[in-house]
């Protein structure tokens, strides 16, 4: 088949005969699923309390500077990293997946990453970093810009004003800025720094971000979750794009995407702190990525064990109480989540 042959399907992605406006009936209750589920995660960052973590950043005698440097590095990634995020949401998979559904719980996304957003600017003031040299590390720091630009280039095709997903090759570079989005940034790059945050955490320092780091994780499993059904489903659809070469090509992009985390953690973490070593954050990120491949149908590549099965403990919530102690946050899908 000629790969630029026009595609006429009535399918999640080139369906001409469905009205975004008219959200009923609908078609994939997958997307639903996760836009209720979103919605019983709902938190805001003021509801933890930072005054701990405010104490312990003041004194001398709590936190070590490779430390200090370990949280710095982290902000300032999270703190660029979600708002590329909820651009690459807005600007490019709204705009191609049509399906009423799936634009509900991207819209819920994009609210979340606006919260994620909104946590860091609450950290940052909390602590009185400053915001010149947080929100510039994504230039200044080589590790966090070759993430970055990484995945900039991934959305590049699909960001043209003229791109559609009307061919089989636009449907394969849809698929690729996808797994760019959703499996790498969402799925890889995040979760050596939630392991770090969260390592301090369980050694009681910096509670208040490590709880936050917490929430925040739980939103993206559902990101995660999402991303996955959809690359599924275009792919079911549209088996034509799914060639051996094309398979071929994402896994060597997500081998790609491994690589830039390990020297990330190496970087963030070069002698080893809070009783691990930074082997052990690359061990886990191909631990992640094994999973992540799985979960689209294309082969491990590590064949690794998970060296922090506390992780999923770190995440399985059940109640939070607010820094007022006024109110209980009931998590309600923590036993339906997979964190890893």
């Amino acid at each position: 088949m000629d790969k630029q042959k026009k595609l006429n399907k009535q399918g999640i992605i080139n369906n001409s005969t469905i009205d975004p406006n008219k959200i009923l009936p609908m078609r994939y209750m997958w997307a639903r699923k996760h836009y209720k589920d979103g919605v019983a995660n709902n938190w805001t960052p003021e509801e933890v309390s930072m005054q701990h973590d405010i104490e312990q950043w003041k004194s001398t005698k709590v936190l070590t500077d490779a430390e200090r440097r370990l949280i710095l590095w982290n902000l300032g990634f999270f703190s660029t990293a979600e708002s590329l995020t909820a651009n690459n949401l807005v600007l490019c998979v709204y705009k191609h997946v049509t399906n009423p559904e799936c634009r509900q719980y991207v819209l819920r996304q994009a609210y979340e990453e606006a919260v994620h957003t909104d946590t860091f600017i609450y950290c940052c003031d909390s602590l009185g970093l400053n915001p010149d040299e947080m929100y510039n590390m994504y230039e200044t720091v080589p590790t966090i810009r070759e993430k970055d630009a990484f995945v900039v280039d991934l959305t590049k095709s699909i960001l043209d004003p003229n791109f559609k997903t009307d061919t089989v090759e636009n449907i394969q570079k849809f698929l690729h800025d996808l797994v760019g989005f959703y499996v790498i940034m969402e799925g890889i790059f995040f979760y050596a720094g939630f392991a770090m945050m969260l390592a301090l955490k369980r050694q009681n320092k910096m509670v208040g971000i490590g709880e936050q780091f917490e929430y925040i994780m739980r939103d993206e499993s559902i990101h995660l979750a999402f991303g996955c059904d959809l690359i599924n489903v275009i792919k079911a659809e549209n088996p034509e794009a799914w060639t051996p070469k094309f398979q071929a090509e994402l896994v060597e992009l997500i081998k790609h995407s491994v690589v830039l985390e390990e020297k990330y953690a190496l970087d963030a973490c070069p002698k080893g702190m809070l009783g691990i070593n930074a082997d052990q954050f690359t061990t886990y990120v191909k631990y992640i990525a094994d999973r992540r491949l799985e979960r689209i149908d294309l082969p491990k590549q590590y064949g690794v064990h998970n060296p922090f099965p506390w992780m999923s403990q770190a995440t399985d919530l059940s109640k939070e109480k607010n820094f007022f102690e006024t109110r209980v946050t009931e998590y309600q899908t923590a036993g339906s989540l997979e964190w890893e």
